[in-house]
């Protein structure tokens, strides 16, 4: 009996022995690695390609976006997230094989390696996202883990730029940066002779608050970087991090002019009306019935915005005559920001814009 014990554990060790070597010799050749294609992703990750990769799985619509924005050929994606079920704006995805729910659940690893991807794009500083955990477990079996966002501003050319340089799509990323200067040029130029007196004073909700006490987008945050583009400050932009929980008394002392709040839960953007779940309307109302509001003068002066998802993804850009117009509607009294959304959605989606993007009292 104690013999066959023995001997049990010590198949055990030989396993766990393997295991280890295998993985440090994974390791190894990753290391190693050479190709004439080189990237660095957006946690500082070396990748090196022979060649475009063939088979990519992605989990979040804003690396889908973005393909498109290079034209990148969609047969290349060999697998989804739920998050992609739209059949009007994803006819071809959303028949893809899914490899996990959606973009923030928990991963299907099984699902990934049955897909048999090349690589695997994912979130590279989502708070929901375990991308390290992830990396670990599926770069030792031969699946690349390339993490990028697309959903910061300052930091959305530089990842449109790998994915370019990955799949030799250069003079696709040229074009579209040309149409960004283009639309952030024209929004500088309405913007130039502003005085910072003349910026309205901006608190920006987080989705969050939904459910919870105010938590507000602070400093690192992309609606940070598309409020002062368009000619207003968030008046929590020195809080660190990207978004942090505030108090009432904290808002009512700021007495912003206006309440911003990210619609990515709200039922509003592309193929969505607003008349399920928690409408733009019932949420102004529970704001407005906040103890001490009823003295702020964006509430007075019925200045409450909600913009859909969109606007804080690859759309940000196209976006930002939208936010502009609203803040300074005289600058702006000459452009069509309209224009520039339905624009984005013919060109990079071939459909037509249907939906609600944006809430205002």
């Amino acid at each position: 009996m104690r013999y066959k014990v023995v001997i049990s554990i010590f198949q055990a060790i030989i396993v766990i022995v393997c295991a280890i070597g295998i993985y440090n010799y994974a390791l190894k050749q990753n290391t190693d690695e050479t190709g004439e294609i080189i990237i660095t992703d957006s946690n500082g990750v070396k990748h090196y390609f022979d060649e475009p990769p063939s088979r990519v799985a992605i989990t979040n619509t804003y690396a889908g976006t973005v393909m498109r924005m290079l034209d990148i050929n969609e047969s290349h994606i060999v697998g989804v997230s739920g998050d992609f079920s739209d059949e009007k704006l994803w006819p071809e995805l959303s028949k893809k094989p899914m490899i996990q729910q959606s973009a923030h659940s928990e991963i299907d690893f099984e699902a990934i390696l049955d897909s048999r991807a090349d690589i695997y794009i994912v979130f590279a500083n989502n708070g929901m996202v375990d991308t390290g955990g992830i990396r670990e477990k599926l770069e030792p079996v031969g699946v690349k883990v390339v993490a990028l966002d697309f959903y910061k501003y300052d930091s959305l050319r530089y990842e449109i730029d790998v994915l370019a340089t990955m799949f030799g799509k250069e003079n696709q990323r040229d074009i579209l940066f040309n149409e960004f200067d283009e639309i952030e040029s024209l929004v500088e130029s309405k913007l130039v002779s502003l005085e910072d007196s003349n910026r309205p004073q901006i608190v920006m909700e987080h989705h969050a608050s939904l459910t919870r006490d105010p938590v507000v987008l602070t400093g690192t945050s992309q609606w940070t970087d598309l409020i002062q583009r368009a000619g207003g400050i968030n008046v929590f932009e020195d809080l660190p991090g990207h978004t942090t929980h505030v108090d009432m008394e904290a808002i009512l002392d700021k007495n912003p002019d206006i309440l911003m709040f990210d619609g990515i839960t709200f039922d509003i953007g592309y193929n969505r009306y607003d008349d399920t779940g928690t409408t733009c309307e019932t949420h102004m109302q529970h704001i407005e019935s906040r103890s001490g509001f009823e003295e702020l003068n964006a509430i007075k002066n019925d200045k409450m915005l909600v913009l859909s998802g969109e606007f804080a993804g690859p759309m940000m850009i196209h976006g930002l005559p939208t936010l502009a117009k609203y803040l300074h509607p005289d600058l702006f009294e000459d452009v069509d920001s309209e224009s520039y959304l339905d624009a984005y959605f013919t060109k990079y989606h071939d459909v037509e814009r249907i939906g609600k993007f944006v809430c205002t009292t």
